[in-house]
């Protein structure tokens, strides 16, 4: 599956968390939710990476470590598409400038 693949499924995942909240008398997630739980996922991965390092102890910290790192995905992808950012030419224009930094002339 392609970055738009990708993108896709994660705004559908969204949408049916939506539909749920909705359901149960609450709001949608607005941008902000989704911030403050992609920053509570970045948290999880730090701690598992640190397991995985051996620097903590987590039970099955490397089987864990595949989840964590598609749930900062997600909401990456989510918050993107919220925004109207193009991931594609973002990352390109990211790394060209890092490549250029670290290869000048």
């Amino acid at each position: 599956m392609d970055i738009n693949g990708l993108q896709a499924r994660a705004v559908e995942i969204a949408e049916s968390y939506d539909r749920h909240h909705v359901a149960a008398g609450r709001e949608p997630w607005s941008t902000g939710d989704l911030t403050l739980g992609f920053v509570g996922d970045v948290g999880d991965l730090a701690k598992l990476v640190a397991a995985v390092d051996g620097r903590r102890e987590i039970p099955d910290a490397r089987a864990r470590l595949g989840h964590e790192l598609a749930d900062c995905l997600w909401s990456v992808l989510v918050l993107a598409d919220r925004y109207g950012v193009d991931l594609t030419t973002e990352f390109a224009r990211m790394t060209d400038a890092i490549e250029q930094d670290l290869n000048p002339g």
